[in-house]
């Protein structure tokens, strides 16, 4: 069965168990003239009330959200449970009343029967069931109005108790015993109003839960990634809530990576509290770990540049670095250079100024060509050139995988793949295929592309 048809179900198993005691209460309550019987018949006619009115409010706030309501309809409990507040504290102020009235003009002609003790039995038994399937409910939908429901009923056995007390000390002769019954109940309502108006205020003025922001900061802190947290807002809503937080993260960190992060902690925030909503912001802050080359990439990216063969020299305290930047290739020269000009201004900002750089611009291509293949004879001339021009470095182990297309403008594209020792550093590495590179464009002049993919020599 669904939640919120289990808190209507049991919502209005609380209206009709109220409706009876009530009329019961108010039947013996008038029969035998006692104040106290007549003081809880006020209150279960008000618990009858409080529970037609909770009925209501769990039926309209499980509504979804709409244009007009963006947090949902479930602040309607609260405000169901604020009224209910209200109405215990006109009940007590009244039961107060007429059992000073009766201790002030003398006591009244009460009338001990069977029955009285018969109803109040009943009415204990009636609110101990009903507080049960409530408070049960309530748990598991985290529904304030049925929590206050909950106590009602609950408040009702104890209360219920008292007049019962009440009605012994009176058949005993004691007859002040039925008004000081009637204060006692009106006290423990009072009590139960005063508690029930405390939390319900807390929810409509949006105070967060207790221990929830603590705990929330100690899951967010735990995830790998998270430097700090700026800010965090909870915003209860009936039985979930809204969550807005701000964190920071390292500035290095790709958008791909930061969002993992910010749904790693919705994930572990979600498993610990029923949230209806969370939203993360993060700031993107520099850590005093950032080597030079990452502080110089971050500045590229920010704007929209790829820096890359970061290299730095230092001559005492001033800094000298070079990298090489890809530049669409359609600009011109000056355009070109206005662009680097705007990340060297940033760069200076990012290292006070007290640096000297020197940019290499590499034009950016992007180039979809139309090839074809070449006949048997010509791609073994140009696999035994490419063949003959490595044979002159040492440090390459093996060639294979030759292919060569052949554009529109009858230029050719060549791919290659070389071996090198396991151990033998990438520089070296990328120094050789690089020579080799510069080598098949001087055997095969018609090449106008040569990529060669480096890779550990099979074992």
């Amino acid at each position: 069965m669904e939640a919120n048809q289990k808190k209507q179900q049991v919502a209005l198993s609380s209206v009709a168990a109220s409706i009876l005691l009530t009329v019961l209460k108010l039947v013996v309550g008038f029969m035998t003239g006692s104040i106290g019987i007549i003081s809880e018949a006020a209150h279960s006619a008000l618990d009858f009330g409080a529970a037609a009115l909770t009925f209501f409010a769990v039926k309209m706030s499980d509504k979804p959200a709409d244009t007009k309501h963006h947090y949902g309809h479930a602040k309607i409990e609260s405000v169901s449970a604020l009224i209910e507040t209200g109405l215990l504290i006109v009940t007590s102020v009244w039961i107060v009343y007429e059992a000073v009235t009766r201790l002030m003009e003398g006591s009244s002609e009460i009338e001990v029967k069977w029955y009285s003790f018969a109803i109040m039995a009943i009415s204990i038994v009636v609110d101990f069931s009903r507080a049960r399937a409530l408070k049960k409910v309530a748990e598991e939908t985290k529904s304030k109005a049925l929590e206050a429901d909950a106590l009602h009923f609950s408040s009702d056995i104890l209360s219920s108790a008292v007049v019962i007390v009440g009605l012994v000390f009176v058949s005993l002769g004691i007859h002040w015993a039925d008004a000081v019954a009637g204060i006692a109940v009106a006290i423990m309502v009072g009590w139960a109003a005063m508690r029930l108006g405390k939390t319900t205020i807390d929810i409509l003025i949006d105070a967060a839960p207790e221990g929830i922001t603590e705990k929330i900061e100690e899951i967010t802190l735990e995830v790998p990634g998270v430097v700090g947290i700026d800010k965090i807002r909870v915003k209860p809503t009936g039985p979930q809530v809204f969550i807005e937080m701000s964190i920071t993260v390292n500035r290095t960190l790709s958008v791909e990576k930061v969002q993992s992060i910010c749904a790693t902690i919705e994930k572990l925030v979600r498993t610990e509290f029923p949230v209806a909503d969370i939203t993360i912001n993060t700031k993107p802050v520099a850590l005093n770990s950032e080597t030079i080359a990452e502080r110089v990439h971050v500045v590229g990216l920010n704007h929209g540049l790829h820096a890359h063969n970061i290299s730095t020299s230092l001559d005492g305290e001033k800094k000298h670095i070079t990298f090489d930047v890809e530049v669409d290739q359609q600009l011109t020269v000056k355009q070109a250079h206005d662009i680097v000009t705007a990340l060297e201004e940033d760069l200076h900002r990012e290292f006070d100024g007290d640096i000297d750089i020197c940019i290499h611009l590499d034009p950016l291509r992007y180039e979809e060509r139309d090839t074809s293949s070449l006949t048997p004879e010509e791609g073994q001339r140009i696999q035994a050139a490419i063949l003959k021009a490595a044979k002159s470095f040492e440090g390459i182990r093996d060639v294979h995988d030759i292919q060569a297309r052949l554009t529109e403008k009858q230029k050719l594209v060549i791919t290659m793949h070389c071996s090198f020792e396991d151990e033998l550093l990438l520089e070296e590495a990328h120094s050789l295929t690089s020579r080799l590179e510069g080598a098949v464009y001087h055997a095969l002049p018609d090449a106008c592309r040569v990529i060669i993919h480096a890779e550990p020599q099979p074992a």
